[in-house]
């Protein structure tokens, strides 16, 4: 079972139908030594910036933010071996044979981190959603009430024929918003993969401080992490088309200037200050640092487990645990002698039984292994 990152797939939605997914089984084998044909890889295709973790460790097992990245997130089985390859001049004809490996078995949660270069931040109602389709062919709906922006809207900005870039309006923030409140973490996430952020302010409006709202998202962006506290900024001053907000505006540039941050007066509405704004966003950009994804390459194999664990459960009995022993016993005739002399070998081999005496096991212990139990004999 392999993921693998598609541009052209936008969404995980998918998945809400499809929530069971398995690889095409292979054929077992026939006499004369022939073999049975190997199973097929299944590739699921998912949106690029889709990040995989395990469901119940809650581990991270890729970030495929490249095109074409791809996960293994589960093996098929290895097919068992016939009788002739355990032949060898003692035992000319065996009379076992292997059994095929049952295929792994994963429950992954798998997350969207949109990709965009800037992002647009702020309080809900502040006119991100303006912005964006002031200066891009995105439509994203627009309404004078908060958390009008209830998803992620893309739109590309064309500065001239050689300069263009993503930027994405997303959802407002409210104060608590790393602890999800609002839309809190459905925006956080998604600002983690931005290079630059527009922080757009509302000067118009008297009943709030400019400075107050800054420092709200400054504030949030500091507790979900480092990194986006210390993405740069530039400021949005916007709605300065309504009565007294160039006011407003000049005040708020004299303040955050203090702190060597951009302001740009500007009205989404009018359009009046917009292109600056966007000619410093698209200065920025070049010698700002990309976002790397979470540290595993563009091709990554879960490892497999190699730990072998004994431990006595409620009844006093051993159960072993471990991906290589239980392997080893679903692959095994448990109703064939030999079969069964050849897994004891093995098991003396991978040092479970030295473990098992370790733990305490006796002779006539019990000894779980794969829900299947045996009896110890050291």
């Amino acid at each position: 079972m392999i993921l693998e990152a598609d541009p052209r797939t936008g969404t995980l939605i998918g998945f809400a139908r499809r929530r069971h997914l398995e690889a095409f089984r292979g054929t077992p084998g026939q006499g004369n030594n022939r073999q049975g044909k190997r199973g097929e890889d299944l590739v699921v295709r998912v949106p690029q910036g889709t990040v995989i973790h395990d469901a119940d460790s809650g581990e991270l097992l890729a970030d495929l933010a490249e095109p074409g990245a791809r996960c293994l997130v589960a093996r098929g089985g290895k097919g068992g071996r016939g009788n002739a390859s355990f032949a060898d001049a003692a035992h000319q004809a065996p009379s076992f044979a292997e059994k095929g490996e049952p295929g792994e078995k994963r429950r992954l949660r798998l997350e969207l981190k949109l990709l965009a270069d800037v992002g647009i931040i702020g309080l809900p109602n502040v006119g991100k959603s303006s912005l964006l389709a002031r200066v891009s062919a995105a439509r994203p709906k627009i309404a004078d009430y908060p958390f009008t922006t209830l998803v992620p809207h893309l739109g590309l900005v064309r500065v001239d024929d050689e300069t263009s870039f993503v930027m994405a309006d997303l959802p407002g923030l409210v104060e608590g918003a790393h602890r999800g409140l609002g839309r809190g973490f459905d925006f956080l996430r998604h600002v983690e993969r931005t290079r630059i952020l527009v922080h757009v302010l509302d000067i118009a409006a008297e009943e709030r401080d400019p400075l107050n709202d800054f420092e709200v998202i400054r504030r949030e962006l500091a507790e979900h992490s480092d990194r986006l506290a210390s993405l740069p900024q530039v400021v949005a001053a916007n709605k300065i088309d309504l009565p007294g907000a160039r006011e407003r505006a000049a005040a708020v540039r004299k303040a955050l200037s203090r702190r060597r941050v951009q302001v740009f007066p500007i009205s989404a509405v009018t359009g009046e200050g917009v292109s600056q704004l966007i000619g410093a966003v698209a200065a920025r950009l070049e010698p700002a640092e990309a976002p790397s994804p979470a540290g595993k390459p563009a091709f990554f194999t879960v490892p497999r487990d190699r730990t072998v664990t004994v431990e006595r459960d409620g009844e006093g009995r051993f159960v072993v645990r471990g991906e290589g022993v239980e392997r080893l016993v679903a692959k095994t005739n448990l109703d064939n002698e030999e079969a069964l002399a050849r897994l004891q070998r093995s098991l003396e081999r991978m040092g479970v039984v030295q473990k098992l005496r370790l733990a305490g096991a006796v002779e006539g212990s019990k000894v779980v292994i794969c829900d299947r139990e045996f009896d110890f004999f050291d």
